[in-house]
């Protein structure tokens, strides 16, 4: 089979995207390709100066898409609730969804909110923006909800009694693990529910095996991976491009690289981790996040 690249994305005329955190790495290089085919796309967040940096990059690279802003802070719940309001505002649909952004190994911190970093910005953030902006997501005719997971999703564990490492104490891979986790229980408990409300919705997923981006920051040593372990930016993007774009995709598709422990290479339909097939931790996350944000379930599950 041929490798997918971005070349086999159809054109995007008249689809509006939203990308979180594509300011920079794979999310931008995400932005980038759906601009390219002609999406007006829509760059969520925080930071106003290097938002407007990257739309100035795309705008000379791939003048067919529109390209705008989008205020959005995954750190503050306020923040998310703001920016879905302002994109119900705005627009009548979205078409397209990845939850991209995230941090990786940061030294302990917490949201706005109160929640660990990591879980509150990789998982409860996007958690709180797909549900808010759900009414748009099931007034386009062919949605897709995309969330950027990650092979360590394969350490994960959710430790519902302490998701914060108040009693545990921080530990930076083990909270990375956790929320990467989170990102595909996630999916799951929304793709069962959308089937079951009979929603055209498609949740799936994604991650970009081992990619070089500012991502790993706060991890020296993997900061300097060599060039031949490490992908470049745009081929880690193509995972979720092709959960987004491909045609053939279903709910629960999960696509990473196709090379050796899917840690590079080009984009394949890959398993799911063991760890993300419980029904019942994905509820259980579900019914916790839906506390945590303060949400009602847009999706309640009638009794099958």
């Amino acid at each position: 089979m041929a490798r997918w690249t971005a070349d086999a994305m159809a054109d995007q005329a008249g689809r509006l995207a939203l990308v979180t955190g594509a300011n920079t790495g794979i999310g931008y290089e995400a932005a980038l390709q759906l601009a390219h085919k002609g999406a007006q796309v829509l760059l969520g967040c925080r930071d106003e100066q290097r938002a407007q940096q990257a739309i100035q990059r795309i705008q000379v690279e791939a003048p067919k898409g529109a390209v705008e802003w989008l205020p959005l802070d995954l750190a503050d719940l306020a923040s998310v609730a703001a920016a879905a309001a302002q994109l119900r505002a705005a627009h009548q649909q979205l078409d397209l969804l990845i939850c991209n952004a995230g941090v990786m190994v940061p030294p302990a911190g917490r949201t706005a909110d109160g929640f660990e970093l990591q879980f509150g910005i990789n998982h409860l953030g996007h958690f709180a923006l797909v549900l808010q902006v759900l009414p748009l997501l099931q007034s386009a005719t062919a949605a897709r909800v995309v969330a950027v997971s990650s092979g360590a999703a394969l350490f994960g564990r959710m430790v519902f009694d302490d998701l914060n490492f108040e009693r545990r104490g921080y530990q930076p891979w083990a909270a990375y693990g956790q929320s990467k986790l989170a990102n595909l229980l996630f999916i799951q408990a929304l793709a069962r529910r959308l089937k079951r409300a009979g929603s055209s919705v498609v949740a799936c997923a994604a991650h970009p095996g081992v990619t070089a981006t500012e991502l790993q920051r706060h991890s020296p040593n993997m900061q300097n991976m060599p060039a031949w372990l490490a992908m470049p930016a745009p081929q880690g993007a193509l995972p979720s491009l092709r959960a987004a774009t491909d045609p053939a995709v279903e709910p629960l598709d999960y696509f990473g690289p196709d090379g050796l422990l899917q840690m590079r290479g080009y984009p394949k339909r890959v398993p799911w981790p063991s760890g993300a097939k419980h029904q019942a931790i994905a509820d259980q996350l579900w019914e916790q996040s839906l506390r945590s944000c303060d949400l009602a379930d847009p999706l309640v599950m009638a009794t099958p």
